[in-house]
């Protein structure tokens, strides 16, 4: 599941409905508001996992359905009645018979055909040579990420107006390289920890506004990754929420009170 309706008497309440149902972290999500409620209905939003967060939510439905179908194969070797949920109808059904069951359950997905990918370090390489930068490309490993850090000089370029050409690269990377099992990233000159650092000052200079004022706040148009950055920004901040509208690329963030209804 990537998206979920959530109804509650405020907005926050509707979002937090529909987080719960999902599983996921404010972080990873988009939200959009689709009554603000008021005296007599509700507030109605649907979150939707973001582009850039989908992978990882696809895998744990993954894992999650392997757990099951694992489950259901000890069970047949003990040779124990097992309960299956029909998908279409919701309904459980015991089997007793072991031939049954292994007609019934459903084979594990077949292992996808493997996809040619190229290394990132060598793409990178090949990528600054064209543009006639003399750089330094080296790799910082996690356990969630792997980031690339190119340095060199006259780079200015390659980051472009508001991180234009330096996200199209970034894009760029992931795509060549493929989906691991750990998420891909790129810093060119340092631009994603200044751009970061400077993301953040801005939520937390507005959010003191907005909870001052009472009144909500719109952002200029970002991308999946600095709304991200955003809404982490603000997730503990316990006099604002913060919630993504719009449709791509003019997608935004609004900073608003957790008190926020139609009065104001």
């Amino acid at each position: 599941m990537l998206s979920a309706e959530g109804t509650g008497k405020t907005i926050e309440k509707a979002i937090e409905s529909a987080l719960l149902e999902l599983k996921a972290s404010r972080e990873d999500v988009d939200i959009k508001i689709l009554n603000e409620g008021g005296l007599f209905k509700k507030a109605k939003v649907v979150v939707t996992i973001s582009e850039d967060a989908k992978e990882k939510y696809i895998k744990r439905e993954k894992v999650r359905r392997e757990e099951k179908v694992t489950t259901i194969e000890a069970k047949v070797q003990e040779d124990k009645p097992i309960e299956i949920e029909s998908p279409e109808k919701k309904e459980k059904t015991v089997v007793e018979n072991k031939e049954t069951v292994k007609e019934t359950v459903s084979e594990k997905p077949k292992a996808k055909r493997e996809e040619k990918v190229v290394d990132a370090i060598t793409f990178l390489e090949g990528l600054f040579k064209t543009l006639g930068k003399e750089v330094e490309i080296s790799a910082l490993e996690d356990d969630r990420f792997i980031t690339y850090s190119v340095t060199g000089e006259n780079l200015g370029e390659t980051i472009g107006r508001r991180g234009e050409t330096f996200y199209a690269i970034s894009n760029l990377l992931t795509a060549v390289t493929g989906r691991g099992e750990k998420k891909i990233l790129l810093d060119i000159a340092g631009y994603r920890e200044k751009r970061e650092e400077s993301l953040t000052i801005t939520a937390k200079r507005i959010a003191n506004k907005v909870a001052k004022s009472g009144r909500y706040m719109k952002l200029e148009p970002m991308n999946p990754s600095e709304r991200r950055i955003i809404h982490t920004a603000l997730q503990d901040d316990e006099r604002v929420t913060t919630l993504s509208k719009g449709t791509e690329p003019r997608r935004y963030v609004i900073i608003f009170p957790k008190e926020y209804n139609d009065k104001h």
